[in-house]
């Protein structure tokens, strides 16, 4: 008896898991064949989930924002959700430099990723409103400042060792809750 093939989305997963850990260990201009020799899958199967690099990198942008929008559901009853939010990005920044620094330098103007961005602001909204109201948070931010924060907690990719990374992101996560908290 043979087990059952992957369905299309648990291949796209499992090359998405795959793409994050050759990104985050050779940076983004690692060969995609690192890619699909991680994934344990052959090339065309990648090619059919994802065109190009670029496919790869909004794909895994957008799977960012529904990981912290599942975060945001889970802790929709939670006062210091915003806080808890902040902390999470902070550790995804630390472990997946590579591909937050690519979005960093992606153009401003580009619409895939200001719409990613605008997508944050909005998981973000209500927890941030929440804080305001609870007196845990001076203000709201706005989508700018928000993307201004996130920025912030990107001074972690200074960092030279996953570790360091780490520490740096807790460390500006703390002077930016410093300025933040009420």
């Amino acid at each position: 008896m043979s087990t059952p093939r992957p369905t299309s989305a648990e291949r796209r997963a499992q090359l998405l898991d795959a793409a994050d850990a050759v990104f985050a260990e050779h940076g983004v201009t690692a060969p995609l064949d690192l890619i699909v020799e991680r994934a344990q899958v052959g090339r065309a199967t990648l090619y059919r989930q994802f065109p190009d690099r670029q496919a790869i990198m909004r794909a895994l942008l957008e799977r960012s924002v529904e990981k912290t929008r599942t975060a945001a559901f889970a802790l929709r009853d939670d006062d210091m959700a915003f806080f808890k939010l902040l902390a999470l990005v902070a550790d995804r920044i630390a472990v997946s430099a590579t591909l937050v620094d690519y979005w960093r330098k992606v153009e401003q103007g580009d619409e895939e990723i200001a719409r990613a961005r605008h997508q944050m602001w909005l998981v973000f909204e209500e927890p941030m409103k929440r804080a305001v109201a609870k007196g845990l948070c001076k203000q709201t931010l706005s989508s700018k400042e928000l993307s201004l924060v996130f920025g912030m907690l990107g001074g972690a990719l200074r960092g030279e060792t996953p570790a360091q990374r780490k520490q740096l992101a807790r460390r500006a996560l703390q002077i930016i809750l410093d300025g933040i908290k009420a």
